[in-house]
């Protein structure tokens, strides 16, 4: 018997896996600069992040492929929800490099708003095409609210706190 393999299940999956692999790396360098930060008592652990987002990257990639399966790929009733989730992807995939790359926590809690609105639009959406779909952005949006919790606090409790500058040579004549 020969195991069947959906392949455009599999490339949403993978799709937003490799987009989290790259925050991962982004993030990995940060880590110096993230852990001089003030940052709640209550938080999740460092190594958390990482198990959480690729299971919810899993859990979003394949209600997106239900949400393509059911409404008729990019030309029926799917085209508007899976525009929105891929407006919601560049939100997600975006908040890293604000946060860690340029080490902008303010701007980083203006853009996770934006995303939080973009994620309830996306899981709303795919609920009218397939309740399922709707029910897996669900932990997504709860996980956000958390981040956008954590990024207010850190924004809040850091406000004093820039950067060291950076130190240029000069080469002399």
């Amino acid at each position: 018997m020969s195991v069947k393999i959906n392949w455009p299940a599999v490339g949403a999956v993978l799709l937003l896996n490799v987009g989290g692999i790259t925050g991962g790396l982004i993030t990995s360098k940060a880590l110096p600069w993230y852990e001089t930060l003030n940052k709640p008592k209550c938080r999740p652990p460092n190594w958390a992040f990482g198990p959480v987002w690729t299971s919810l990257y899993c859990g979003m990639g394949y209600a997106s492929y239900l949400v393509y399966r059911d409404g008729g790929n990019f030309e029926g009733a799917a085209k508007i929800p899976l525009m929105v989730y891929g407006g919601n992807l560049l939100l997600n995939w975006g908040w890293t490099p604000i946060f860690f790359g340029a080490k902008r926590p303010d701007l980083a809690l203006i853009e996770i708003n934006l995303l939080n609105a973009a994620a309830l639009a996306t899981g709303y959406l795919f609920y009218k095409v397939n309740p399922t779909a709707g029910y897996l952005i669900v932990p997504y949006c709860l996980w956000l609210g958390v981040a956008t919790a954590l990024n207010f606090v850190i924004w809040r409790d850091n406000r004093e706190i820039k950067e060291s500058p950076k130190i240029e040579t000069v080469k002399s004549e």
